[in-house]
Order: structure tokens, then C-alpha cells, then sequence
């Protein structure tokens, strides 16, 4: 409990520091940059002025809980000793507590946020000089760093201003681990170099004979070609065409089983001093969704609108923890309150809201979250408005549980002697009834959240789900059902999302376990 509070409270500060200062913090940045984002979560004053009152909301919230945590781990008593064996007995189930530690790493990661992942540089040193981008809300621009001309405003390419300023060695660019951002970050056609092999190319680290497109490159790292050429069975065989450095066509060839049958020339210049205007350097052109190309740092490969898989797999990470976090205090507040209040008040009440309970069940959910999902304009859409629409429905399957907990301990002795001593309703549900229920809601935890995440990739799959700025695991799953001769899209998916998924699961059955009553206490 301690730890949490406390984990809040820095979390809170962060935010807090971060938007006053004008940093922006791994994690601590999200509330206020949501806030911005999303149209009906902040106030707009006019003159390009933002109040993003969710943001300053979701930093008291944090602060007041966190802070009431920490108060409340030195003000109560000793241990629960029953607590305490429940604590022991989850520790021995190996595999769920090395679950829970490797869930606990998993998500540390995904809190490091653009310090792991992102196309902005950590830090630059240009002419003695350090600059921090990854951490600055407003970008830099390409004058900002001596660059004139016609893209002197534009946004700065930090993988390329590396290369720059270390062939002229001006400077330094310290990028992230992967410099890709998830979304927004469309990368030119991948390439690697052939091998010629007595007369035959190969592809790096492939002894068949290359089979598909190969280039000659002006600038390899714009994918600016100069000749583009066609290989069967290792050997040029099929059409060729060149290209001018602007751009326009400029040549044309044929060439079968690696013969030159016919070739014409239309540009400026000699067609001699063209042919020699790059290197001989042959590499194979990889078109999106491209296969993973270590050498240039794609270590999955692409998808086919040009984004890094495995920064897109980091950013879909992000968006189930956010969610996640968003999703479980709204949904067990509610449900376990109703809950509550249906066992112990019972009565009309309880009657009243079964029946609002059994009418919402019978409906299809996933029908009815994809025709709300429709409904809402494309300007509205986003994370908040999705886990509301979840939300609706996912506080229900645990009422009937906290119900039937309320109807057993509302009349045992210790709620009796509560009443006799003048506590009301909100007092007993929440200081004693809540507390002898911990262990249905520690176990429902771990379920909740496996369901969430597979909701989500559902939703997204279908395209009912988040915009396209969102970087989820069920478009990058459309996108690789549609794209089969891409298997290491679907399979990079489905490892990461099985895998994310078994992880709760085995935390699940081992708190589930754990706190099996008939397991941890006796009875004589």
C-alpha cells in the first residue's frame, strides 16, 4: 500500500514538474498531452491558450490517493496475519509470481515512454552546445541546426542528422533504443545489399539466388533510387528504368538471364557519365510491409503503412497499461459500490437494479459497443471515449459477487454491533463490508484486465476501435491477415499479445489460488 502511495505521488509530482517547467516526461507527460488531444477534455481560451483541466484533474487525483495511502500504511495496525500467509502462499506459486514480476518489468518498460521508443533524439551536441528534443513539448526545427534552404522549417530528421553531423564531425545525436515513433513515422522503402557470387547475386545471409526488385541508390537512406532492376534466379533478367537526381525518367533496359539485350537514354548529359553517377553497389528494394532488416534497425520489419512493427508493438503496449489504469478504478468503483448496495440494502433497490442488470446482459456486446463506437464523430474519438463505452458495460459481471458477499456478511455479528453504534450506511459498506471482500476483488484483477486487452484488440481488429494515430495490436493483426506474404506481421502480433495474455492469466490462477479460503484458513 505504501509503495503504491508513494508511487502516485511521484508520479503526480512528475506531471505536475513536467507541465509547469515545460518538460515532457516519460509518463508524466500522458494526462496533459491527452488533455490536449482530445477535444472535450480541455477549455479552449482562445489565442492558441489550452486549459487541460483533465490533466490537472488526473494529477489531484493521483496526489490525493497516493497521499492517503502513504497516511493510512502508518496509521493502521499490525499485519493481518491472514493477509500475510495469503501473501506467502502467492510468493510459492512460481509461475504466477515470476508472471507478476516479469507483468511488473513489462511495465516499467512502457513507462520509459519516448526515452525507449521515438524518432526524436534524447540528446544533441551542436556546436558545443547540448539540447534534450525527446523532452522538450515544442519540436526543433532543421535552422536550428544550420540547415537553409527550402526545409529549413521543417521538422528536424534526427536519423539523419546523426549521420550528418557525424561525417562532419560537428556533433553528436544520441537517439533512442528504438528511433522509430510508433505511429506518424512513415519510412522509406527498407533495402540491403547483394552479393555477387560468380556472377549471381544473393541476398545478405541468403544462399538462394535473389529473386524480386534491386536498386542503385543517389541516397540510400532516402530510398532515392538511380536504376532499378529486375533478378530471376540471381541474374538481371527483365525491365530496367533510371531515373534522373530529380527525379524524372531518364533511362530504360532489358536484360534477360543476366544479358543486356537493349537500353535507351532520353536525359541530359551522356548516357556513359549516367550509368556511372553511383556506385555498383546492388541492393535488393524491399517495398512496405518489409521483412526484418537488422542492418537498418527494423528488427521485425515494417507494416504496410511504412511504420516500424516493433516500435508499433511498444506503442500497442502503451495504450492496454493506459487503459488498463483508466479502466479498472472507474469499473470496480462502480461495481463493487452497486454491488455492495444491492446485498445489503436489498429490498426495491435490489430488485430493481437485477432487472436493469439482466436487460444490459442479454444484449450483444460487441454489437452494441461497435454501433456506440459509430456514433461517435471521428474529431471525438480516442482512449477516453472507448473505455467509456466499455465501461458501460464491464462493471456488471461483478456485482452479482459483491452482492452475494454483502447478503452473507450483513448479518453477522461485527455489521450488527456497527449499526448498535451509530454507523451509517456509507460506513459499513466501506470500512467493514468492503474490507472482508478483498479477496474476490484481488481475484477478479488480474481477469478484468486480460478481458480488456482482448476487447480492445477486437474492437481495433474490426476498425470499431481507436483512431489511427493509436498504435494497437488488433490493426497491426488486421494488417498482417491482410498482407499473408507479411507472416512476420501476424506472428510478431500474436506472440506479444499470447504472450501478454498468459502472463495474466498465470497471475490470475495464482491469486485466485492464493486466496482460496480453503487453502488459507481452518476451521474447527
Amino acid at each position: 500500500m505504501r509503495s503504491i502511495g508513494l508511487f502516485s505521488l511521484l508520479l503526480a509530482a512528475l506531471a505536475t514538474a513536467g507541465e509547469v517547467l515545460g518538460i515532457a516526461l516519460p509518463t508524466g507527460r500522458w494526462f496533459f498531452e491527452t488533455s490536449r488531444q482530445v477535444p472535450w477534455l480541455h477549455i479552449d481560451r482562445g489565442a492558441a491558450v489550452v486549459f487541460p483541466w483533465f490533466g490537472w484533474l488526473s494529477v489531484v487525483l493521483l496526489g490525493v490517493c497516493g497521499g492517503a495511502l502513504v497516511v493510512r500504511s502508518f496509521l493502521r495496525g499490525p499485519h493481518n496475519p491472514l493477509t500475510e500467509r495469503r501473501l506467502r502462499r502467492f510468493r510459492e506459486i512460481k509461475r504466477g509470481y515470476y508472471s507478476l514480476l516479469i507483468l511488473l518489468l513489462v511495465g516499467g518498460l512502457a513507462a520509459l515512454d519516448q526515452a525507449v521508443v521515438g524518432k526524436r533524439a534524447l540528446a544533441v551536441q551542436y556546436q558545443g552546445r547540448w539540447m534534450f528534443p525527446a523532452f522538450q513539448p515544442v519540436g526543433l526545427k532543421n535552422k536550428d541546426f544550420g540547415i537553409t534552404g527550402a526545409s529549413a522549417e521543417a521538422p528536424v530528421n534526427y536519423r539523419k542528422l546523426k549521420k550528418t553531423l557525424h561525417e562532419q564531425g560537428s556533433g553528436r545525436v544520441i537517439l533512442p533504443i528504438i528511433p522509430y515513433d510508433p505511429t506518424g513515422d512513415t519510412l522509406p522503402p527498407r533495402s540491403r545489399p547483394l552479393i555477387q557470387s560468380e556472377g549471381v547475386y544473393y541476398e545478405s545471409g541468403n544462399r538462394k539466388p535473389y529473386w524480386g526488385l534491386a536498386a542503385r541508390y543517389y541516397d540510400v537512406d532516402e530510398a532515392k533510387i538511380h536504376i532499378r532492376y529486375t533478378l530471376r534466379n540471381g541474374l538481371l533478367s527483365g525491365p530496367a528504368d533510371g531515373r534522373a537526381p530529380d527525379g524524372m525518367p531518364v533511362y530504360n533496359a532489358d536484360y534477360l538471364d543476366g544479358k543486356l539485350l537493349d537500353e535507351r537514354f532520353n536525359g541530359a548529359g551522356t548516357q556513359a557519365a549516367f550509368l556511372k553517377a553511383t556506385g555498383g553497389e546492388l541492393r535488393a528494394v524491399k517495398y512496405h510491409p518489409a521483412p526484418p532488416i537488422p542492418e537498418t534497425g527494423n528488427w521485425l520489419g515494417t507494416t504496410s503503412q511504412g511504420y516500424d512493427v516493433l516500435a508499433y508493438l511498444y506503442g500497442g503496449l502503451q495504450v492496454n497499461f493506459k487503459a488498463a489504469l483508466i479502466y479498472l478504478p472507474i469499473v470496480y468503483l462502480i461495481g463493487v459500490t452497486i454491488g455492495m448496495m444491492m446485498g445489503y440494502l436489498g429490498g426495491w433497490f435490489d430488485l430493481t437494479v437485477q432487472r436493469l442488470i439482466e436487460i444490459f446482459s442479454n444484449m450483444p456486446f460487441l454489437f452494441v459497443v461497435i454501433i456506440f463506437s459509430s456514433m461517435v464523430p471521428d474529431q471525438f474519438k480516442g482512449l477516453p471515449i472507448i473505455l467509456t463505452i466499455l465501461a458501460a458495460f464491464g462493471w456488471m459481471g461483478m456485482t452479482f459477487l459483491m452482492r452475494t458477499a454483502a447478503y452473507r456478511d450483513k448479518e453477522r455479528d461485527y455489521i450488527a454491533a456497527a449499526r448498535v453504534l451509530g454507523a451509517g450506511t456509507p460506513r459499513i459498506l466501506f470500512r467493514h463490508l468492503l474490507p472482508n471482500t478483498i479477496a474476490i476483488i484481488v481475484t477478479l484483477v488480474p481477469f478484468t484486465v486480460s478481458g480488456l486487452v482482448f476487447s480492445l484488440t477486437s474492437l481495433d481488429y474490426l476498425g470499431f476501435g481507436l483512431p489511427p494515430e493509436y498504435a494497437t495490436w488488433g490493426r497491426l493483426l488486421n494488417d498482417g491477415l491482410s498482407n499473408l506474404s507479411a507472416p512476420w506481421l501476424v506472428t510478431s502480433t500474436f506472440a506479444v499479445l499470447v504472450g501478454l495474455l498468459v502472463l495474466i492469466t498465470f497471475v490470475g490462477e495464482a491469486v485466485r489460488e492464493a486466496f482460496d479460503p480453503k487453502k488459507t484458513t481452518y476451521y474447527r
